[in-house]
C-alpha cells in the first residue's frame, strides 16, 4: 500500500524574530517551540507567511529563547515582526491514518505558547 502524507505538527501564527541572509541556511527555532511542537534539529519543516502569502521549505536548526529567524535564502521570504505557520509532515501507511492525531502549538505575538 502506498503512504499518504499527513501533517505532523505545526506552530501556528508565530511570529519572526529576525531574517539573516549572510547564513548557509534553515530557521532558528525557539528551544521550548522545538519541544512543543515535537521537532528534531535538522528535520525538514515547511514555513508559511501568513502576512505576504511566501511559502517555503527550509530546516530546523536551535534557536535563542523566543526566537524565530529566517536564515540564508529563507530570510528573503518574510521580515522582523511577519507571523508565519511552521509545518512538519509525516507518512503513513493506511492503518496508522485513523489514530492519526498532528500537534498544534498556538504561538502568541512574543512566540510564548497559548
Amino acid at each position: 500500500m502506498p503512504l499518504r502524507t499527513f501533517l505532523q505538527a505545526k506552530l501556528h501564527r508565530a511570529t519572526i524574530t529576525g531574517a539573516e541572509v549572510d547564513y548557509e541556511g534553515s530557521v532558528a527555532i525557539c528551544p521550548e517551540l522545538i519541544r512543543a511542537a515535537g521537532f528534531h534539529l535538522n528535520e525538514r519543516v515547511d514555513i508559511y507567511n501568513v502576512d505576504n502569502g511566501e511559502r517555503f521549505s527550509t530546516y530546523v536548526i536551535l534557536g535563542q529563547k523566543g526566537e524565530i529567524c529566517l536564515n540564508g535564502a529563507a530570510a528573503h521570504k518574510g521580515s522582523r515582526g511577519q507571523r508565519v505557520i511552521i509545518a512538519s509532515y509525516v507518512q503513513l501507511t493506511p492503518e496508522e491514518i485513523p489514530d492519526h492525531k498532528p500537534t498544534v502549538v498556538l504561538v502568541g505575538p512574543d512566540n510564548s505558547i497559548t
